[in-house]
């Protein structure tokens, strides 16, 4: 009896699965022809070595997506070789594929802006674009070449897999015992072949399935990790995945008191009512601002913000910051109401509808008339959703602006006439009144008013000259600003939700990717100076209720940045699968479990872990990284983001 009368199905089996890896190979290196300068691949070993280490993800990723294909092509029914069974596989292995592969395609150009592959997470984003059609074919304008190489592939691997056919065998002849017997046999042995491969290759009961942080283990640079990927692995595992759990790391509340102080109160202060005014800007990273770059140590640098870089001589400055968060709407939650998002964003899970204490909440209870302006369309980016969540009296988005005259033909209302707008609305309001503006010109796809075509430098890469207009639109707005009553009651707060694309070096580190600039303004000089602290965008929050003399409790995770409260600084992150906590004179990575490893606060690329040789003050870190996610997780799933809950 010949119990391996199927060998040609299988051996075309493994020939189909064969050119997904070869494709999925090609993926990788046209992603780091497209991310080469940021990804610290240096060699065409090393390049070979992390593929190597890439394809336990390429498996994974493969047989998430060819299951159904796979036990179509081995089930147990003798019609498996007919023409019209083939050609019905056919549809379903390219049906399938193209559309989990073309996710990697995605990622040759928004891993730049992004710095992580692409997850689940990216759909709550799109959600909120009222535009998507729009925003698509614009894509495939301004990047035509990407869709050429998929069409390209496309149609390759589509000849490749019609090159080797099927022969019909005569299944007929052959006693059912033995037809069904050996092919249940084969199927039982492929089944169990599919299992180990989606677990990564190990079939022991005490490990769990292959994650993203798993692509960590093997790199010399964290950076490496994403060539390790694959974008169809990330966003397969991030499908139906909740990282909101409550967490214990034996860590005690005296821990939590100490480390972080999660419960402010500031009495140190005399109570006023100052109008304040937050301007989160779009992708605008510290990079930019030569005013934060006095002691970067950069040969020939250029800063392409001439207006914020005055002001911040008269400002309190903060050259050592970063984000809490890679997105946009992460760095709305992070700076108004002090919650950084990590592994998930905060904003898009079931959590974020709870009563929430915040700048916004606190304000309000002051009596301050409170507004959020966005030019976008109004709901775009999640950003009225959550601004209700937080409670602003006011929402002035592309809808109140009133003029698609002025529409960017992409994301909304031209900073400058936007932040007139917001001017000439808050010239009517009653004080105190709290404002914060999210602009939208300093992004992709760089373009900038054609009145103003030679104006700003193009500088060295497409984001330079959109960050001179922006920084224009302040000084314009700024200027009409001051010769209002209002202005010299008003306390300016500007950052940015996260960095953009990079041009130094230095900024392509996988830790200074996360580079903000933080800067307070009040026209009498009351915040004036430069501080090397850390810094990071939930200290914004309580930073402003200690300006104001706020004398009651409140909840906040960051600290004030202008009085002593006795915690710290330390800046927290999520980045490349992991947690980065920067305090003292270390760098902890932390992978939710367990710590990854200890690094010296200047080696910002993470190259030299030091974890074999710990010290009192690593540990004193590791601990604060703790004390830090399990509070966080505590209060965000138990609900206890307000203190009167």
């Amino acid at each position: 009896m010949k119990l391996f009368f199927r060998k040609q199905e299988y051996k075309l089996l493994i020939y189909r699965l064969f050119l997904a890896y070869l494709f999925y190979f090609f993926a990788r290196f046209l992603f780091f022809l497209y991310n080469y300068d940021v990804l610290e691949v240096h060699s065409v070993s090393e390049f070979f070595r992390l593929s190597y280490y890439g394809l336990a993800f390429d498996t994974a990723a493969i047989l998430y997506v060819n299951i159904l294909f796979i036990l179509l092509s081995i089930i147990p029914l003798r019609i498996t070789t007919t023409s019209w069974y083939q050609k019905l596989l056919l549809y379903i292995y390219f049906i399938t594929n193209l559309i989990a592969y073309a996710l990697n395609f995605v990622d040759f150009i928004y891993y730049k802006f992004n710095f992580a592959r692409t997850t689940l997470s990216v759909l709550d984003v799109v959600k909120n674009e009222g535009n998507k059609m729009t925003m698509f074919f614009r894509f495939m304008v301004s990047y035509w070449h990407v869709y050429v190489l998929f069409i390209l592939i496309s149609i390759l691997w589509i000849y490749l897999y019609n090159r080797v056919k099927l022969h019909s065998a005569d299944h007929k002849r052959l006693p059912a015992l033995t037809y069904y017997g050996s092919s249940i046999i084969g199927f039982l042995i492929i089944g169990t072949l599919i299992v180990g491969g989606i677990r990564g290759g190990d079939f022991k009961k005490s490990t769990r399935p292959i994650n993203l942080v798993d692509a960590s283990k093997h790199v010399e640079k964290m950076e490496q990790a994403d060539l390790v990927l694959n974008t169809t692995f990330a966003f397969i595992r991030t499908f139906n995945h909740n990282s909101f759990k409550k967490v214990d790391y034996n860590i005690t509340d005296e821990d939590i008191e100490f480390y972080i102080k999660p419960i402010k109160h500031y009495q140190n202060r005399s109570f006023k009512k100052p109008n304040i005014v937050v301007i989160i800007t779009e992708s605008m990273g510290r990079e930019y601002l030569a005013s934060f770059n006095k002691d970067i140590g950069i040969d020939n640098y250029v800063g392409y913000t001439p207006f914020l870089d005055s002001l911040a001589r008269h400002s309190l400055i903060f050259p050592n910051a970063f984000t809490n968060g890679s997105k946009s709407i992460h760095g709305m939650s992070s700076v108004l109401s002090g919650i950084p998002s990590f592994a998930d964003a905060f904003t898009s899970s079931s959590y974020s509808s709870q009563k929430i204490e915040s700048l916004v909440s606190i304000l309000n209870g002051l009596d301050y008339d409170t507004s959020f302006f966005h030019g976008a369309p109004n709901g775009s980016m999640g950003f009225l959703g959550f601004s209700n969540i937080l409670g602003f009296d006011h929402y002035y988005g592309m809808k109140e602006y009133g003029n698609d005259d002025d529409f960017d033909g992409s994301w909304g209302i031209w900073d400058e006439p936007f932040l007139q707008f917001m001017k000439s609305t808050l010239d009517e309001k009653k004080q105190p009144f709290f404002s914060t503006v999210f602009t939208v010109s300093s992004h992709e796809p760089f373009n900038i008013p054609q009145k103003y075509d030679g104006k700003f430098p193009k500088g060295h890469i497409q984001m330079h000259e959109p960050v001179g207009y922006t920084d224009y639109a302040f000084k314009q707005f700024f200027n009409a600003a001051k010769k209002e009553p209002w202005f010299d009651n008003t306390i300016f707060v500007i950052t940015s939700d996260h960095s953009n694309q990079i041009y130094y070096d230095t900024y392509k580190k996988v830790v200074n990717r996360r580079s903000v600039p933080i800067m307070f303004y009040k026209s009498d000089g009351s915040f004036v100076g430069s501080s090397d602290e850390l810094a990071q965008q939930i200290d914004i929050y309580p930073t402003l209720i200690d300006m104001i003399g706020y004398g009651q409790p409140f909840r906040s995770w960051g600290r004030s940045l202008v009085s002593d409260d006795g915690v710290e600084p330390f800046a927290i992150n999520y980045n490349a699968s992991q947690y980065h906590l920067q305090r003292g004179n270390y760098i902890c990575t932390f992978d939710g479990k367990r710590t990854t490893g200890f690094y010296d606060i200047n080696d910002k690329s993470l190259e030299n872990n030091l974890i074999a040789n710990i010290t009192p003050e690593m540990l004193e870190a590791e601990k604060a990284c703790k004390a830090f996610l399990e509070d966080y997780f505590e209060r965000i799933v138990d609900k206890k983001l307000s203190l009167d809950k």
